[in-house]
């Protein structure tokens, strides 16, 4: 750890207590989820220093909370409120995928590197880095993020499972990240490895011999079968059935016990110390920048637009274009800045290609040349440009549809809400034509369509005139900006008169309320008493805005707190939402629990299993912190429906985690609301989720156990249940990138019984490597109403065998102008020249400075030897420089001048440098 905050940091991973098993979140104390909580943190530490000095920043922050170091990280430009949601978002991620080892591969070797798999569980790990790498390079950093958990899990049970520890080893064994390297001294399976251990609890059971020849081996884990090899070592524990088999006994790490406290506790370190290893490895080959974006440390929001081009639609995307532009120029240099621009163009019958970047000028470039040809007075391909946008999107982002027509592939709409539930995206839709234009089909699409999707959402959904467009995306510029909650959302359809109270704290900024819908009065009253009607454009609270059926008031910045009510009359359907800027937020997904040996949660794919509690993990931000806030009450309320809100069993999981148990959830679709006290102004706080769930009695369930190869058929076997009535349900199956696919159009299910079958998915030879593939899979019963989904991503990747470090041979070090004294090296000089290779590999594509305040110049990397040059003033007496090849091996080049004594440093020959210097491709620990 480079400061003191490392040892702040540390607590963000402890999510359960006090560090005492390898099991997931929720199957007791958590060593798994603070191992990999330690090691991340300390490199998005690292990373963030990087950045901020390279950049000429200070990276101080001013505590230990996701917000505070997301901030110092981002730098002078993160000025307003920064929200750590999506850093939090993204560790979470990492820790779930961690976890779910432990379930969907329970009684796999290699994942648990049991029953001496050394090369399986070492296969898993170089097949999943290459993924890693080629998921970031492609932008898909989700893929990456649940990739890199799985691995990190793989990699960390080698060292409780294994006898490393035992053995004397403290440091990783970097041959597990390295497949050029040979595992060496392995226990053969004929080899005897343990002693009898009839208490199942002795210090150490390894046999003399295995110690004193250091030979390599794992314990043996019988989930259903207690058989393993004569005289090796199991695992041990209530889950392993070989352990009662002699020699009986077990050598796992996993909890710390009176009897193995010290190979426990070095087995932690050794895991730390492991997963930082593999993630400066990553760091390394996809650098800096694209590094801390897949930890989800970025600016602002994601904008994303997808946009109808068809012949009426000019005007529309001169406006959408006017938009961008201003978000753009007005933003830019603040911490509203987006993080990246995301475009879909769609038309008939075409739609995309989608359009991503992080560059401003860019952006503007692809937006310019947009132009409204062809279509016509028929229905476009709207869902498939969202299907898009939501599948490349991150999370949780704001997406803006602009359309002047109906769907003409409203089939996609249940995949859509599928995704809109995975992703928690907000979808808002700027609709400017009638709902003239008709679909001749059994199911008719409508702009009743959009409405849905955006309420689901919750999004906006907003009709006005072409010429009204410029006066409604104002509702764009307010979203698309950091720190962004909700207070409040409600739908009535029909409308009816209605009082909304709503609660707004001290921390919130910017609040703005939107009303859609037509024929609508309204009364707003603060907590003082103090009222003003729609009549009145700028009153004593704030700003009326109408255009089309959008109503925006935006608040007035004086004595905002306290609870507010508005009185809504309307005998038409209409939308509340209430939203504002505070880094007070919580982000939750629903789980379930699962058991085995090391039990804990799984977040849900789908939707919670009706007629059960439902079960949800939520976790709270606040300014300064968790420890900066009280939560009150967590539980689940109706959008559409009466305002009871369920009660809810919470229980504290440690640093702002808590889980929640809900046992009577509300009927229909429902949203996540939270309420609790803001300590640091003494004000009670109100936010709730925007994406609406609900229960389903059909359950399906895929797991996703490896890459795709290009040009290779991928099977993927699924199971359906459900608990509702028996008979045929349909099977849908739909991915992003339209690769060929088959699988059964429906199955017959018997109630409370799995039926299994197959997907198979081919993705084209042409497949860049790194690609991800969103694929969507729905269940739904005859009658239509039931149904669920399982939404999955799957990372392609193109097999490799260049598994080989870029190479460095020094030609010459000339230092010999260094003075004795550093006190006077300002004036002086030194340079390295060095040869660099990959090989018979795949060529380097990148070479960068890693430490060093000098210049480094190198020939063209197409050439069969690259010349690196480095030159430095004297009181920089440190480099390292790093070389990538195409497919992610790194290699490491560290020189120092620094001398203890003695006459000035002197150019070397090759023989010598080497000798003395080691000044080959050398991975550092």
């Amino acid at each position: 750890m480079t400061s003191g905050l490392g040892t702040v940091l540390l607590s963000l991973a402890l999510m359960a207590g006090p560090a005492v098993a390898f099991v997931p979140i929720g199957g007791g104390a958590s060593t798994h989820i603070s191992i990999t909580g330690t090691a991340l943190l300390q490199k998005v530490t690292e990373t963030c220093r990087a950045v901020a000095e390279a950049a000429g920043h200070e990276f101080k922050p001013t505590g230990s909370s996701p917000e505070e170091l997301v901030k110092a990280c981002l730098g002078p430009t993160a000025k307003g409120e920064v929200s750590g949601a999506k850093f939090h978002s993204a560790l979470q991620e990492i820790y779930t995928q961690n976890g779910l080892v432990d379930r969907d591969f329970v009684n796999s070797a290699p994942h648990h590197f049991n029953s001496e798999d050394f090369l399986g569980g070492r296969r898993l790990i170089t097949e999943g880095m290459v993924a890693i790498k080629a998921n970031v390079r492609e932008e898909n950093f989700q893929a990456a993020r649940e990739t890199l958990g799985k691995v990190l899990h793989t990699l960390q049970d080698f060292y409780s499972h294994s006898n490393w520890v035992e053995l004397g080893y403290t440091e990783p064994y970097i041959n597990l990240i390295r497949s050029d390297l040979p595992l060496e001294n392995l226990a053969d399976v004929n080899t005897a490895t343990c002693s009898d251990c009839a208490s199942g609890t002795c210090p150490n059971p390894i046999l003399p011999n295995i110690l004193k020849e250091k030979k390599l081996t794992s314990g043996y884990m019988g989930i259903f079968s207690s058989a393993k090899p004569k005289g090796k070592c199991s695992h041990g524990g209530e889950g392993d059935l070989t352990s009662t088999t002699v020699p009986r006994g077990g050598i796992n790490k996993d909890e710390r016990r009176s009897d193995n406290v010290a190979f426990h506790t070095a087995a932690v370190n050794a895991a730390v110390a492991a997963s930082l290893q593999l993630l400066e490895d990553i760091r390394l080959a996809v650098g800096d920048n694209d590094f801390l974006r897949m930890m989800g440390i970025a600016r602002s929001s994601v904008v994303c637009f997808v946009i109808d081009t068809t012949g009426s639609m000019s005007d529309d995307i001169d406006e959408a274009r006017a938009v961008v532009y201003e978000i753009i120029d007005s933003k830019k240099g603040t911490q509203d800045e987006p993080s990246e621009y995301i475009l879909v163009p769609f038309n008939d019958p075409s739609f995309g290609p989608m359009i991503r970047t992080t560059d401003p000028d860019k952006m503007k470039k692809e937006i310019s040349k947009l132009k409204a040809t062809g279509g016509g007075d028929i229905p476009e391909m709207c869902l498939s440009g969202l299907q898009l946008a939501l599948t490349g999107a991150p999370a949780s982002s704001h997406i803006y549809v602009f359309t002047d027509a109906i769907a003409k592939d409203i089939a996609l709409k249940d995949t859509i809400v599928a995704l809109i539930r995975r992703t928690k995206s907000t979808v808002s839709f700027f609709m400017t034509g009638a709902s003239r234009r008709r679909r001749r089909s059994i199911r008719a699409a409508s702009f009743d369509d959009y409405k849905d999707l955006a309420l689901a959402s919750g999004g906006q959904a907003i009709q006005v005139s072409k010429k009204q467009l410029p006066e409604a995306t104002d509702v764009i510029l307010d979203t698309s900006t950091s720190a962004l909650v909700t207070v409040l959302h409600r739908a009535r359809h029909p409308g009816k008169q209605e009082t909304f109270p709503f609660m707004l704290d001290e921390s919130l900024q910017n609040v703005t309320i939107y009303i859609t819908g037509t024929s609508i009065t309204f009364t707003l009253t603060n907590p003082a008493g103090v009222s003003q009607s729609n009549t009145e454009a700028s009153g004593k609270l704030g700003t009326i805005k109408t255009v089309g059926n959008l109503r925006r008031i935006r608040l007035s910045a004086d004595k905002l707190t306290g609870t507010w009510q508005l009185n809504i009359k309307s005998n038409q359907p209409y939308t509340l939402k209430v939203t504002g800027q505070s880094t007070i937020t919580f982000i939750y997904d629903f789980v379930e629990s699962f058991k085995g040996p090391h039990p804990g949660y799984a977040v849900l794919s789908g939707r919670p299993q009706a007629g059960q509690p439902a079960t949800l993990m939520v976790s709270v931000m606040g300014r300064k912190g968790p420890s900066s806030m009280t939560v009150g009450n967590i539980g689940l309320i109706t959008v559409s429906g009466p305002e009871a809100v369920s009660n809810s069993t919470m229980t504290d999981m440690g640093n702002g985690d808590i889980l929640v148990t809900v046992d009577e959830v509300p009927e229909g679709e429902f949203v996540v609301i939270l309420k609790g006290t803001d300590k640091v102004s003494n004000s009670e706080f109100q936010r709730q989720s925007t994406t609406q769930m609900s229960v389903s009695k059909v359950n399906i369930q895929a797991v996703v156990d490896s890459s795709v190869e290009p040009g290779e058929a991928f099977k993927l076997p699924f199971s359906v249940m459900t608990q509702g009535p028996g008979g045929q349900y349909s099977i849908n199956a739909r991915n992003d990138r339209n690769f060929p696919m088959s699988y059964p159009n429906s199955l017959t299910l018997t109630t409370g019984q799995y039926t299994n079958n197959t997907l198979t998915i081919t993705p084209p030879a042409s497949t860049p490597s790194g690609t991800d593939i969103t694929l969507t899979m729905e269940a739904k019963s005859s009658s239509g109403v039931d149904s669920n989904y399982v939404v999955m991503r799957l990372s392609v990747v193109s097999k490799i065998t260049d598994f080989v470090q870029p190479l460095c041979e020094v030609v010459s070090v000339l230092a010999a102008n260094c003075p004795q004294d550093v006190s006077q090296c300002r004036p002086f000089q030194w340079e390295l020249s060095a040869n660099l290779t990959d090989g018979n590999g795949t060529g380097i594509e990148s070479i960068s400075l890693r430490q060093g305040n000098g210049t480094l110049s190198h020939t063209s990397l197409t050439d069969p030897i690259i010349q690196a040059n480095y030159n430095a003033s004297c009181c920089s007496q440190i480099v390292e420089f790093v070389a990538v090849d195409k497919v992610g091996n790194v290699g490491k080049c560290y020189h120092s001048i620094v001398r203890s004594g003695g006459p000035p440093a002197l150019t070397l020959s090759l023989p010598l440098w080497l000798c003395l210097l080691v000044s080959v491709f050398v991975v550092r620990p």
